[in-house]
């Protein structure tokens, strides 16, 4: 019987066995950031600890930086220049790569690594934040960490786990124009729940899959952990290749014999097969505090939790395009990138947002995207629609105790999470495509974009 992509990888890093039957996985690349960052580096100096390659380990100021132009290393978060600074030193001590505050590559962890080639098919990577997946569009075996493993990587190269199970989810099919890979995902979520895919390794395939761009298959992936799976992966194909070329960490030639192994065999067995018809997909919007509790735009709100229910004010029945909104985001590691930044933009060129909406933000995921928009005049188009343009980082994401938008406001995001008070006290999310995120504030409310494309399609 043949083998999965994930048993490739795993069987190549597995490095020995241990007496209670887990496995020492060898790990490729670290990844840190300002919020745990110093204090694993920290204690690994304190206890006499070196890192063991700092060539294979990488920081970024990403998660509590200040996105508002102009910014240094001061931040909204109390006591958040703290971290900024002793993350600085502690990486400078131990010789390893740090992306900046205000370095041009500066970015999202899980945006600026595959800019810069660090992640790599068929490699392992981990970092301390659990959207780490998103780099296993690539066919890395990605997957986010604790701060105490990730200092356990940094000494012996190595990690202690458990094997998973394997699931596939097949695609079929084209999707619809205006359906994109947050769609994808959030129909997988809304079927078989926020827990189907724990302890599973989930492969994505089929012709939908195909068909993406790098740019959405890291969007796909990226919320595989809101599956609560231990990480997404996409077998590497022409598109990965081209996409790493010239990239400052990734080899000049992927002629290596070995890529050309990283997918799964056809008689490859998965313990789970789920198979999605892709055309049937629409854009899709949570309504409640769970990335399950997601439906169709043009759907009603189904008879879910009582708590959700209670939490974001939407009575079961009711339409959900239509309701009014008064924060727009567009940014995080889901959503930040060129791709969804031109597509939103061009929803929004020649408009202007509703008067209702109180804050509108884009913030691209890295300053090379930051760089690459202002270079097709995107800043412009947001701009002028009523959009504020940030500096590059995680941002409203998620709240951190620093920046904020009015308490108790409805937010349409293009985030991945929209639990109680995610984005500040009191908010109520709702999780989007850019293009769902853009039409909302253009209307004041939760909007299809499907009615905005359809406009540009009838003036053309």
């Amino acid at each position: 019987m043949g083998h999965t992509l994930f048993e490739k990888i795993w069987e190549t890093h597995a490095a020995a066995q241990t007496a209670g039957g887990s496995t020492l996985i060898a790990i490729d690349r670290v990844f840190l950031h300002e919020r745990t960052g110093a204090a694993a580096l920290k204690r690994m100096a304190e206890m006499g600890r070196a890192v063991l390659d700092p060539a294979r380990v990488f920081a970024v100021m990403d998660h509590i930086v200040d996105t508002r132009p102009g910014r240094g290393d001061s931040t909204l978060m109390q006591g958040g220049e703290g971290f900024i600074t002793e993350t600085r030193a502690a990486c400078k001590a131990a010789g390893i790569t740090l992306f900046d505050v205000n370095d041009r590559d500066q970015g999202i962890v899980h945006v600026i690594s595959p800019e810069q080639g660090i992640v790599l098919p068929g490699v392992t990577l981990v970092a301390p934040d659990s959207h780490t997946c998103t780099q296993g569009a690539f066919g890395a075996l990605a997957w986010g960490i604790g701060s105490s493993e990730a200092e356990h990587a940094m000494v012996t190269g190595t990690l202690r786990l458990e094997k998973p199970k394997t699931m596939r989810v097949t695609f079929d099919g084209k999707l619809q124009s205006g359906v994109t890979a947050k769609d994808m995902i959030l129909t997988l979520i809304a079927a078989h729940g926020a827990g189907g895919g724990a302890g599973h390794v989930v492969e994505f395939a089929g012709e939908a899959v195909r068909a993406m761009d790098m740019e959405a298959r890291m969007t796909l992936c990226n919320m595989a952990t809101e599956f609560s799976a231990m990480t997404g992966l996409i077998a590497p194909d022409a598109k990965t290749y081209e996409y790493l070329a010239g990239r400052t960490y990734a080899p000049p030639h992927f002629d290596d014999p070995y890529w050309s192994t990283l997918k799964s065999d056809e008689d490859a067995a998965f313990d789970q097969e789920i198979v999605i018809d892709a055309g049937a997909i629409a854009p899709m919007v949570s309504w409640g505090t769970s990335p399950e509790h997601t439906i169709p735009v043009d759907g009603t709100v189904p008879n879910g939790p009582a708590r959700a229910h209670e939490y974001t004010g939407l009575v079961a029945g009711v339409a959900l395009a239509g309701t009014p909104i008064d924060v727009a985001f567009i940014g995080s590691c889901t959503n930040s990138r060129i791709s969804d930044l031109r597509r939103a933009a061009r929803l929004l060129n020649g408009r202007t947002i509703a008067p209702s909406i109180k804050k509108a933000m884009v913030v691209p995921g890295s300053l090379s995207v930051k760089r690459q928009a202002e270079a097709e005049g995107l800043d412009k188009v947001f701009i002028a629609a009523g959009f504020e343009w940030r500096m590059s980082g995680c941002s409203l994401c998620f709240f951190a105790g620093g920046e904020g938008f009015p308490e108790g406001s409805r937010t349409i995001s293009s985030t991945n999470r929209n639990f109680e008070g995610r984005q500040g006290p009191g908010i109520k999310t709702h999780i989007a495509s850019p293009e769902t995120v853009a039409a909302s504030a253009l209307a004041g409310a939760i909007a299809d974009p499907r009615d905005y494309m359809r406009q540009e399609e009838a003036a053309a």
